[in-house]
């Protein structure tokens, strides 16, 4: 039964990541080229059956896709050829369970493997008669149209996808090929229930799959502790599955990202941070320097809006639950968008490694700002060599597990003794890095960039022979000569 909508039991069904524009816009970053993943066929459900949600996790999510049914072997075909070697296109559901993404390390095996976890069907299309450029796929939950695109916004079309992986291995008569989801899928709860369809509006007789509907239960059997790693959700994971902070019902990030435009970008690029210093303490705020890091680049100036990585002290049974895996640590280095900058909590500890050059090197190539750390980096030379700007606490050739279990993302931290929130700005040169609040930013840039003007005009005063007294800072006499002078400039 678990099988009737299909031609048979598929020998292996193969997901895509993110391939959809809309949903890679949606998490922040589009990948250059298709990636990959299984599903065991034990997973594949049918229409109008249940989906359980383990006893003891909170995010089950739901993705409609346009689901592909390999009709003739293909092995190292051109994508000019693929689509010869669909025989039916079909409705699925992506089912995966956010509590096991980590645990996974990327593999999807539990998350996504789940009894019932790919429903598939309720009726299979004819590809011959279809356009595979112009499928549309939607999502109901509960009655509610929560997702609608067509293929003519994936990033990867249909047959470049089957020609990619025909070329990896040979795909079966039978295989199932789940293409992606689009923006908008989600979590779901006991009670709901999810239905998903797949037609084509613009082919002749404009055919459907039919509603696929699943309902969603609660499951009573809790996992083994003795047996393997338990399920475990934390506010990056919520953030991932419901597809953004408000979305999960947290709170949303400060609006750093908002505040920082191109203009204060580039006001604050030149803006000393001791004259940033000078500023904030004017309007009491003492406690936002970073203290006790010091540049990798001195001479690179690092400017943007903060993302958080929090590291607690290891403890051997915690760190075997939240070290390992695609733990925080992975998660926030895969997900640093454009103009962010890490800032790593690590209690000051210079005895372990936050960070090395591979993770250096995928902020880099996210577009990071930089990376701040009180905490030790290792391999220091390559991370150097990245080019990225990396503040530091010093080097240190031990990894993480040694002093440090990677907690959390995306949380209010301390860092270098001062509190740093998601969204607050950053801003380091040579003399250190200072925490600038986003409401204050666009005045303290403008304070400090004028109070360089006369501290550089005062320069040239006592360059030409002129004494302090007086003069640093300008008293009345003085004050009036640089204002006449700023109104003739």
């Amino acid at each position: 039964m678990r099988f009737g909508a299909l031609p048979c039991r598929p020998g292996k069904i193969i997901g895509v990541h993110l391939s959809y524009a809309s949903r890679a816009d949606q998490r922040g970053r589009r990948p250059d080229h298709p990636s990959y993943f299984l599903k065991p066929s034990s997973s594949v459900g049918t229409g109008g059956g249940v989906v359980e949600r383990p006893s003891g996790t909170e995010l089950l999510t739901f993705e409609g896709e346009v689901a592909l049914v390999v009709g003739t072997p293909a092995r190292r075909v051109v994508p000019e050829e693929a689509w010869q070697h669909i025989a039916w296109v079909t409705a699925a559901d992506d089912l995966g369970l956010y509590d096991l993404r980590a645990n996974d390390g990327g593999s999807n095996l539990r998350a996504k493997g789940g009894d019932g976890y790919t429903p598939i069907g309720p009726a299979l299309l004819d590809a011959r008669t279809v356009d595979p450029s112009a499928l549309r796929v939607r999502t109901w939950v509960n009655g509610r149209l929560v997702q609608e695109d067509t293929t003519a916004g994936l990033l990867f079309p249909l047959a470049r996808i089957v020609a990619d992986l025909s070329q990896h291995l040979t795909l079966e008569r039978g295989d199932v090929i789940l293409t992606g989801t689009p923006a908008g899928a989600g979590v779901v709860v006991p009670g709901d229930v999810v239905e998903v369809e797949v037609d084509a509006p613009e082919s002749a007789g404009a055919p459907t799959t039919g509603r696929l509907m699943t309902s969603v239960t609660e499951g009573d059997a809790a996992f083994d502790a003795a047996l393997g790693s338990l399920p475990a959700a934390d506010d990056a994971q919520r953030i991932a599955a419901w597809g953004s902070r408000e979305a999960a019902g947290l709170c949303p990030a400060a609006a750093g990202a908002g505040v920082l435009t191109g203009e204060l970008h580039e006001k604050l690029t030149r803006t000393p941070v001791a004259g940033l210093s000078a500023q904030l303490r004017k309007r009491g705020l003492n406690n936002v320097t970073i203290d006790g890091v010091r540049p990798l680049h001195p001479d690179a100036k690092l400017v943007g809006t903060a993302r958080t990585l929090r590291f607690v002290p290891n403890r051997e049974d915690l760190f075997a639950g939240h070290g390992g895996g695609y733990n925080a640590q992975k998660q926030i280095f895969d997900t640093v968008g454009a103009g962010e900058v890490l800032v790593i909590e690590a209690r000051g500890e210079r005895g372990a490694g936050t960070l090395g050059d591979i993770l250096a090197l995928r902020a880099h190539a996210r577009g990071a700002a930089g990376i701040v750390t009180d905490g030790g980096v290792r391999d220091t030379d390559a991370v150097m060599a990245v080019g990225i700007p990396v503040y530091t606490a010093g080097a240190h050739p031990a990894v993480l597990g040694r002093r440090h279990i990677p907690w959390e993302a995306d949380v209010t931290v301390g860092c270098g003794g001062t509190t740093v929130q998601p969204g607050d700005i950053l801003v380091g040169d040579a003399d250190g890095v200072i925490v600038v609040p986003p409401a204050l930013a666009e005045e303290v840039a403008d304070a400090t960039l004028a109070q360089e003007d006369e501290d550089a005009w005062i320069a040239e005063q006592v360059a030409a022979g002129h004494p302090v007294e007086g003069l640093f800072p300008l008293n009345t006499a003085w004050r009036a000569r640089y204002e006449a002078w700023r109104a003739a400039r």
